[in-house]
């Protein structure tokens, strides 16, 4: 499939009779996931958007831990926070949710509402598909998964960008990509699982 139509007729034929359905858009760092999930909201209509990336631990917290320098690896998220605000969509509540402001490099609190009426919720995160504890976890609690798949050689491209128009410094971008982020994406390319949509996108 390549076009987000294809994928919206797709998951609104698998959703008949559901009033409530969840959708799992996963994939590694880079791959547009924020930006395809908002697509895809705006293609199904009547949809929610939960960001995987606002369950990140804070900065103080990894600094106890001693993982500030692996910030985005799959132990670096309360993942079990993130299973319990799941059980509660599926519930049909409506739901405040937190947000990750990139910028500020922090998780806002309660920055965001999941209406209960809302019929989809695309949740978009890095490891939502990834065959290992506790992320498997999560698995039962998605109507159907969606797996971006984009070019190792493209996303580090990507990522590099990113920092760059954050104001990092071209050196210190390149360590981080190096050392954090593609790992991460190695990590989710080789131990990403299978999903039941396979999505290779042709342009964002």
């Amino acid at each position: 499939m390549q076009s987000v139509s294809e994928i919206a007729e797709v998951i609104a034929e698998k959703a008949q009779g559901s009033a409530r359905f969840i959708v799992a858009l996963a994939g590694p760092p880079g791959a547009g996931k924020s930006t395809l999930s908002q697509l895809l909201a705006d293609a199904l209509g009547d949809a929610a958007i939960l960001q995987g990336d606002g369950f990140h631990y804070d900065n103080a917290i990894l600094d106890t831990l001693g993982r500030r320098q692996r910030k985005g690896a799959p132990d670096t998220f309360d993942v079990a926070g993130l299973e319990s605000v799941l059980y509660r969509i599926r519930g049909g509540q409506d739901v405040i949710v937190p947000v990750f402001d990139r910028p500020l490099d922090l998780a806002r609190a309660g920055a965001a509402r999941i209406a209960g009426d809302a019929r989809f919720v695309i949740v978009e995160g890095n490891y939502l598909t990834l065959d290992a504890a506790p992320w498997s976890a999560l698995r039962p609690l998605f109507d159907v998964t969606v797996l971006i798949d984009v070019p190792r050689a493209e996303l580090e491209k990507r990522l590099m960008r990113r920092w760059l128009d954050l104001g990092w410094s071209e050196e210190q971008a390149a360590h981080w990509v190096a050392s954090n982020d593609m790992p991460n994406v190695d990590l989710v390319q080789a131990q990403g699982g299978s999903a039941d949509i396979l999505w290779r996108p042709q342009a964002l």
